[in-house]
């Protein structure tokens, strides 16, 4: 089911130099070999931002990969604590690669699915492998799916409900205007920070972080999929959903662009991707409880119906965040895979 990602993409992420995440972070990686062969990478990771934003002393790992042998696995994990507890750390997190805003959790349940794109995946064994290092739970990360590939829509009684709340709250709802790109990633980035703000382990993207992640998406963006909820011309909330485009990468299995490329083109052009994945969806902390996220919700599912693609996934969703999850329940929603993250003390 795992679906490589694409080599050109991991190497920019991992970049130093390109990656605006370290600005206000370091990390080092580490590599086991046996005998000259590889068996294992972890990376250790020190958020600057993070500490500040969250006030506490928390290193990460993140890129794990391992042999199901627990020795190679306590190596790494090993390593990456350690080099944690040098930068100031007393505890060690993960898996983060390299944050709550990148691909982050370990797949403990849901195994029989492909991931959708930003997603993990990894084997069932894992999860034992870093538990037999000592980590425990910290918190789960649920995710939902709607509809399905046949062509299910959104259930009629919600359609009405929101048309409802437009009126009663005044507000509008609208698609992303690609002529003011720029102008739009700038409202993004006013609205962003404010709406997650007191989420656990939420880390605030830079604007430079922005940029960079606006840059990668735009090719694959489809406007009806980003809406903005703007009141009296005041955006309130906004949400991103994208084309699943793993459904095409999944054959790639060496994980090279150019193969491709001309699939992936022609499967966006053409509206044959049958999935999407909500990756954000933020509403003001005054407007919340109003029933926007549902609003931001239903747009999206049908809209993405409208371009072909039936099937959604909402992810992730920290498990206490009853509000969104109940919401989510109401229209239809399954939770169908979960994620964990995990704690280890230094």
């Amino acid at each position: 089911m795992w679906v490589p990602p694409l080599r050109q993409d991991v190497r920019t992420l991992l970049d130093r130099r390109k990656n605006p995440f370290f600005e206000h972070a370091e990390a080092e990686y580490f590599l086991a070999e046996r005998d000259g062969a590889v068996v294992g990478r972890i990376a250790a990771i020190s958020n600057r931002l993070h500490n500040e934003i969250q006030n506490d002393k928390v290193g990460f790992f993140g890129f794990f990969e391992c042999e199901r042998d627990q020795t190679v696995a306590k190596a790494l994990f090993d390593a990456a604590a350690a080099w944690c507890h040098e930068h100031g750390h007393d505890t060690l997190r993960g898996p983060e690669s390299f944050s709550t805003n990148d691909e982050c959790g370990l797949l403990v349940w849901g195994f029989d699915t492909p991931p959708t794109v930003m997603m993990p995946h990894n084997p069932t064994w894992y999860a034992e492998l870093v538990e037999g290092a000592g980590f425990r739970k910290a918190k789960d990360l649920h995710v939902l799916e709607g509809g399905d590939e046949a062509g299910s829509t959104a259930p009629e009684r919600i359609q009405r409900a929101t048309d409802l709340l437009l009126q009663r709250l005044g507000l509008t709802i609208r698609p992303l205007n690609m002529k003011d790109f720029a102008g739009e990633v700038g409202r993004v980035k006013e609205l962003y920070n404010a709406c997650w703000e007191r989420n656990w382990g939420f880390v605030p993207m830079t604007e430079h972080e922005i940029d960079h992640l606006a840059v990668q998406f735009k090719p694959v963006v489809i406007p009806d999929l980003v809406p903005f909820v703007e009141k009296d011309g005041k955006m309130i909330g906004f949400g991103l959903a994208l084309p699943d485009i793993n459904t095409v990468l999944r054959t790639n299995r060496k994980g090279y662009l150019l193969p491709v490329l001309p699939r992936l083109l022609w499967a966006l052009k053409r509206e044959t991707i049958r999935r999407a994945r909500v990756l954000l969806l933020g509403v003001l902390p005054e407007w919340r409880g109003k029933g926007i996220d549902a609003l931001l919700y239903h747009w999206m599912w049908t809209r993405a119906g409208q371009h072909g693609m039936p099937w959604g996934e909402g992810s992730w969703i920290l498990e206490d965040n009853i509000a969104i999850k109940t919401g989510l329940l109401k229209m239809g929603f399954r939770h169908y895979k979960t994620l964990r993250i995990y704690d280890r003390a230094l």
